[in-house]
């Protein structure tokens, strides 16, 4: 019979002192935390990547020079996120925040489910698909008030295409999104890596500038990564809907 389960009941343990014992701590999210919300990460099998050529869709370039083509792909990708629900590792984080036991979450993903699990302090590093910008003039509106049988949508204010506030290959980090994540990743105690490989920089320094600077690095992932024995102090294996609830669990029980 494995030892397995045991050996995660032991670090789920592990993971409830140390958050109790930090006086500050950050998480870091990535595509596999949504996945369990029905949105497979697009590096995936079944993610849009295998479908989409990124070069030919997700540059910025390439929504300049023939924007209607790659709407056709953000209608599929947005028509997922639109539909997707917070499962409950969402709720686990929020629930961490309200208890007043978790600073911060740094999410990579751009379906806002943070948010609608009810955190409050949410750093969207990729930006966000809940709203669309125009390039040309600025202009701002709710993705919810888009009607995606009107697609390519355009600006009210000077009828540029408009496109989801999301970082495409090619732009920048939103400069006050980036400033909050190393200010975060500098001055906690203890940083959770949930559902992320890290490997997509400049996000993937986070854990390595919060380790630098003295900070615990957990990690909760289905698969070891990059960060696994070498940046990470230990790494619960499993799906972040089950392992994060009991966390929570653990932490309930050693305050109550």
């Amino acid at each position: 019979m494995s030892t397995w389960p045991q050996q995660l009941g032991v670090l789920i343990k592990r993971a409830a002192e140390d958050i109790l014992g930090s006086q500050k701590t950050i998480a870091l999210t990535g595509a596999g935390i949504s996945v369990e919300s029905g949105i497979p990460d697009f590096r995936s099998a079944q993610g849009l990547w295998s479908r989409y050529d990124p070069e030919e869709y997700a540059h910025i370039s390439a929504f300049r020079s023939n924007p209607a083509k790659v709407w056709r792909m953000l209608k599929e990708m947005m028509e997922l996120v639109m539909s997707a629900e917070p499962n409950p590792a969402h709720f686990a984080l929020a629930e961490l925040e309200q208890m007043g036991l978790l600073s911060s979450v740094i999410t990579q993903n751009v379906d806002g489910l943070h948010q609608r699990a009810g955190s409050k302090e949410v750093i969207e590093f990729h930006g966000s698909n809940q709203w669309l910008i125009c390039l040309e003039c600025g202009y701002r509106q709710e993705a919810t008030s888009l009607s995606l049988e009107e697609v390519p949508p355009r600006c009210p204010n000077c009828g540029f295409i408009l496109k989801p506030d999301v970082v495409f290959f090619g732009e920048p980090i939103p400069w006050e999104a980036q400033s909050k994540a190393y200010e975060g990743a500098r001055t906690c105690k203890l940083v959770l890596v949930i559902g992320t490989s890290a490997v997509v920089y400049p996000a993937a320094e986070i854990p390595i500038v919060a380790k630098r600077n003295g900070a615990k690095v957990v990690e909760i992932n289905m698969e070891p990564t990059t960060l696994t024995g070498s940046v990470s102090d230990y790494l619960l294996q499993g799906a972040a809907g089950k392992i994060l609830p009991k966390i929570v669990e653990e932490v309930k029980e050693r305050i109550s």
